[in-house]
């Protein structure tokens, strides 16, 4: 992640309120017939999700200084239905590109090859992906980093030794999953011999829910010496938690969250260190690999070079068995007492 944060960003103008457009929206499609620019969709997993607010900042910031009309949508919770819906109604109001994090990528595939045989570009993130169903794919770091180092800090956290749990989002986020997965294959390696995974649950990024799993755990590990939770919903939740029950110091929080989040937590000791990349980044990348697209300046194939403002050159790299390429936007970052006071007020 880029140290270097932009911190005022430019706000892509609205044009129109478009009757009927649910909560998220930042412009509207205009009249039939109106010389309109090019419209890029953002799609996010639900709305109000802080971290999903950061990387809309990001997007809106790309947006403006591409002199694009930005819509942002996501469904109320997190469901594949609710995703599905708004993807409709975006190729009913004829947009020029739609980037998309799937709550459930399957759910999707139909609506997605629908969009990419209108001409639409499709670009998918940090979610599983199903071949064909988008012209590119863009990831914050790769999947298998983002899996180890979440148990490598526990590791350091807990002194390589004892009982520890995973709180997820919920059980079809292929990105999840695949992070998981990534993680249980860590934990294969000798160093981790004395560490135990009792439990992964699901609090299906609802803040309440993530919270009582995580109570669930306390109660059913009494030895429990930590929790890795790889959604910024559920690591809030979870060292809430710990601090709530007055267990800092003796049950460990780690994973993946935001700072603007966590400072608290950092501060008081319930979550000493968490990684993650810098959300507004990520937004900024997908609009400008969106507009690339839907202006034919690239095919997503790879061996495509695009610039990316002020984050440079990209060169998208291949994916062994599938067709469409794939952009990594940088590696993982440690958030702890050192730094969080200078990015908790970014994101």
């Amino acid at each position: 992640m880029k140290k270097k944060i932009i911190t005022s960003l430019i706000l892509a103008a609205c044009l129109a309120v478009l009757g009927g457009c649910s909560k998220g929206d930042d412009a509207a499609a205009g009249k039939p017939g109106e010389d309109k620019k090019v419209r890029l969709a953002l799609v996010v997993k639900n709305i109000g999700n802080p971290f999903f607010d950061a990387v809309h900042k990001g997007w809106k910031e790309a947006c403006a200084e591409l002199n694009v009309e930005s819509i942002y949508r996501g469904p109320e919770q997190p469901t594949p239905e609710g995703q599905i819906e708004i993807m409709e109604s975006l190729l009913a109001q004829r947009v020029d590109g739609i980037t998309y994090v799937a709550n459930d990528p399957q759910s999707v595939v139909n609506v997605s090859k629908k969009a990419m045989r209108r001409g639409i570009a499709v670009v998918g993130w940090e979610s599983g992906i199903v071949p064909e169903s988008r012209h590119v794919s863009t990831e914050p770091v790769a999947a298998s980093r983002i899996g180890a180092e979440q148990v490598q800090i526990m590791a350091e956290l807990i002194g390589f030794k004892g009982e520890f749990a995973i709180l997820s989002a919920a059980a079809t986020m292929d990105n999840q999953n695949t992070w998981i997965r990534y993680m249980k294959e860590e934990l294969k390696k000798p160093a981790y011999a004395d560490m135990k995974l009792v439990a992964v649950v699901y609090g299906d990024d609802v803040r309440e829910k993530s919270y009582n799993e995580a109570l669930g755990l306390f109660k059913s590990y009494p030895g429990l010496r930590g929790i890795i939770s790889p959604t910024s919903v559920g690591l809030a939740a979870a060292a809430r938690a710990v601090s709530d029950q007055k267990k800092i110091g003796q049950i460990e929080v780690t994973g993946l969250g935001l700072p603007s989040e966590l400072a608290e937590y950092v501060g008081n000791g319930a979550c000493k260190t968490f990684g993650l990349w810098n959300p507004i980044d990520l937004g900024y990348l997908n609009a400008y690999v969106t507009y690339r697209i839907a202006q034919k300046e690239i095919t997503g194939k790879p061996g495509d070079e695009f610039d990316a403002g002020r984050l440079g050159h990209y060169v998208i790299e291949k994916q062994e068995g599938v067709e469409n390429g794939l952009i990594y936007l940088g590696s993982l970052f440690r958030f702890d007492k050192e730094n969080i006071d200078t990015y908790k007020t970014v994101f």
